[in-house]
C-alpha cells in the first residue's frame, strides 16, 4: 500500500514534511519518495497530512466499542486506540457473579451492556474477545473498584489484610494476562471508601505502567485529589496518569508543576468542552447514602417515610443551583426524558425536580446518566482548557459514553475538536505537537513502543487528516453527529475508513504493554 503526496506529521515533534508513505505486512516499510514504487492500494494524500493514529486515553468504550457508529466516530476523528478500563469500573477481572453484576449495574449508564460477556471474566479473555473483533485498537486498565468489590463486596471500609493480599494477586494476574495499568475512580462506589495505603499497595507491581486516577476531587478543590496522587505516587513508585483533568489553570498547573518537583511521573489527559458526563447517582446522592449497595440505596429512597429520605430531601432543598444544569444522558423507562434538563423533564412529569430525580433513581435502579454543566462554564473555563492542553505533561482523552439517546458529544467530536478549533482555528498546539500530544505520547505512557509514529518498522496505525477541513460537527443538541475531515484511516495496515466510511475491517488488537 501507498499513501502518497501528503505531508507526514511523523510524532517525533520534528516539522512535517512532503513524503510518500510505503506498508508491507502491517508495517510502515518506507517513508520517502515512493511514488513510482508498485502497490497494490494506493491512497492520495495531496493536500492532506499523514499522523500516527490517535489515542483516546479516556474511553468508555469498553463494550461500545463492538458498535459500529462507535467505531466510525472514532475513525472519523482520526482515533484508532481506546485505552478502556477506566475510572475503576469495569468487566475484569470479576471472579464472581456478584462482583460482575455490581460493575455492570453501577456503570451501566456509563459502560453499558457487554454483547459478549454475560458473568465472570478474567482479564485474558476480555481481551481475547477485542482482538480481530472491531476496527480500533483498545487497551486495558485494571478497574480498582471492580476488584475491591470482587474481594470485600460493598463494604465502606479499609481493607484488611486477606482483603488486601486478594486484590494484590487480582492485580498481580490481570497485568500478567496483559492490562496495561491500574485505574481508581475516587468519587464513585466502592472506590471511594479505598485510602491512599491501599491504592499505593496495589500500585506497586505496575512496573513503570500507570495508576490511572479518577481524582476524589477537582476544580478548585483539586488539591485534596492532587495531594492524595502524590502520596500515593511516593508511597509505590508508580507513574501516575490524571483523567480528565479539569478546572481552574490557575490551581491545576502549579499542582501539576509541584507535583512534578517532587519527582512523582505525572501525565493526564483532557477533553475540549466545559460540560461533564456521568451517572446521575454520582452527581446528586450524598456520601451517605449506600451507593455501593444498589438495592439498598433504592430500598431507602423508596420508603414512603424514613429518616434517611427526610435528610435527603433535606439536603436537596439546598440544591436548587443544581438542577438546571443536569441534562439527562440515559434514562431507561424515561427515553422521552433524554435530552430535557432535569427541571424541564421534572415539570413534564409533573413533580419538583428533586421528587423526579429521587423518582428516576428508583425506577431506573440508579442506572440514569447525565450531562452536567460546570460551574466554570464561560470564558474564564475555556481559557483554562487552553492552558492546561499546552502543558507537556497533556495528552487527549474523550471521556467518550456512548450509552443512552442523548450522550455528551465529546465521544463523536472531541479528537477533531482538538484538531480543527484548537489546532488550526487557535493555535493552542502546533500539528507536530498534536501528534506527540495525541499519538506518540500515550503510546509511550502505555508502553507501546512499535505505535505512535511514522516510521519504518512502527505499526501502520495511519490516519489521513484534511488540515482545512477536519472539524467536529457534534453538538449537545445533535450528539451523534460525525466529524469531517478524516477520510482514510488504517489499523494495522489495513484500511478501516476509506472516503469517510467503514470498510468493515476488524483489525483491532487488544494491545498488550512491552
Amino acid at each position: 500500500m501507498l499513501i502518497t503526496g501528503g505531508r507526514v506529521v511523523d510524532g517525533t515533534g520534528a516539522p512535517a514534511f512532503g513524503a510518500d508513505v510505503g506498508v508491507r505486512g502491517g508495517r510502515v516499510e518506507a517513508v520517502g519518495r515512493l511514488g513510482e514504487a508498485e502497490a497494490a492500494v494506493r491512497i492520495d494524500a495531496a493536500g492532506r497530512l499523514v499522523l500516527p493514529g490517535l489515542v483516546d486515553c479516556h474511553a468508555h468504550g469498553d463494550a461500545a466499542v463492538f458498535d459500529p457508529l462507535v467505531q466510525h466516530a472514532a475513525l472519523r476523528q482520526g482515533v484508532t486506540t481506546f485505552v478502556l478500563g477506566q475510572d475503576g469500573l469495569s468487566f475484569a477481572p470479576a471472579t464472581s457473579p456478584a462482583a460482575f453484576a455490581y460493575a455492570s449495574r453501577y456503570f451501566a449508564a456509563v459502560n453499558g451492556p457487554h454483547p459478549h460477556v454475560d458473568g465472570p471474566v478474567r482479564v485474558a479473555e476480555l481481551l481475547a474477545g477485542y482482538d480481530g473483533g472491531t476496527a480500533l485498537n483498545t487497551v486495558y486498565l485494571l478497574p480498582h473498584a471492580t476488584i475491591r468489590f470482587d474481594a470485600m463486596g460493598p463494604a465502606e471500609r479499609a481493607a484488611d489484610g486477606d482483603e488486601l493480599r486478594a486484590m494484590l494477586r487480582a492485580v498481580e494476574t490481570g497485568l500478567a494476562e496483559g492490562a496495561a495499568g491500574l485505574s481508581s475512580g475516587l468519587e464513585y462506589a466502592p472506590g471511594r471508601y479505598a485510602d491512599a495505603a491501599e491504592l499505593a499497595a496495589l500500585c506497586a507491581p505496575l512496573g513503570g505502567l500507570p495508576y490511572v486516577t479518577h481524582m476524589r476531587a477537582y476544580g478548585a478543590s483539586a488539591q485534596v485529589g492532587m495531594t492524595e496522587v502524590v502520596e500515593i505516587a511516593q508511597r509505590s513508585g508508580a507513574a501516575v496518569h490524571v483523567s480528565h483533568l479539569h478546572g481552574p489553570a490557575s490551581i491545576l498547573l502549579p499542582l501539576v508543576e509541584d507535583a512534578r518537583r517532587q519527582d512523582v511521573d505525572l501525565t493526564f489527559d483532557t477533553y475540549p468542552y466545559l460540560r461533564a458526563s456521568t451517572i446521575l447517582a454520582m452527581v446528586t446522592l450524598p456520601p451517605w447514602v449506600p451507593a455501593a449497595d444498589p438495592d439498598r440505596a433504592v430500598l431507602m429512597l423508596s420508603a414512603e417515610q424514613s429518616s434517611e429520605r427526610d435528610r435527603l430531601a433535606g439536603e436537596w432543598a439546598g440544591r436548587d443551583d443544581l438542577w438546571p444544569r443536569i441534562t439527562l444522558s440515559h434514562a431507561p423507562g424515561f427515553e422521552w426524558a433524554e435530552g430535557m434538563t432535569l427541571p424541564a423533564a421534572a415539570a413534564e412529569y409533573g413533580a419538583t425536580p428533586a421528587e423526579f430525580c429521587r423518582v428516576l433513581l428508583v425506577e431506573t435502579r440508579l442506572q440514569a446518566g447525565c450531562v452536567q454543566a460546570r460551574p466554570d462554564e464561560g470564558p474564564a473555563g475555556e481559557e483554562s482548557v487552553r492552558a492546561v492542553m499546552r502543558d507537556p505533561g497533556h495528552t487527549g482523552g474523550s471521556d467518550g459514553i456512548y450509552v443512552g439517546g442523548h450522550p455528551h458529544p465529546r465521544g463523536f467530536g472531541a479528537f477533531a475538536r482538538y484538531l480543527g478549533r484548537h489546532v488550526r482555528e487557535l493555535g493552542d498546539l502546533t500539528w507536530e505537537q498534536a501528534a506527540v500530544h495525541l499519538s506518540s505520547h500515550p503510546a509511550r505512557r502505555f508502553r507501546l513502543p512499535d505505535r505512535g509514529l511514522v516510521r519504518r518498522g512502527q505499526v501502520a496505525d495511519l490516519v489521513v487528516v484534511d488540515p482545512a477541513a477536519v472539524a467536529d460537527t457534534a453538538t449537545y443538541d445533535r450528539p451523534r453527529s460525525l466529524a469531517v475531515g478524516v477520510d482514510d484511516v488504517l489499523v494495522g495496515g489495513v484500511p478501516v475508513l476509506r472516503s469517510g466510511e467503514l470498510t468493515g475491517a476488524t483489525p483491532g488488537r487488544a494491545l498488550r504493554p512491552a
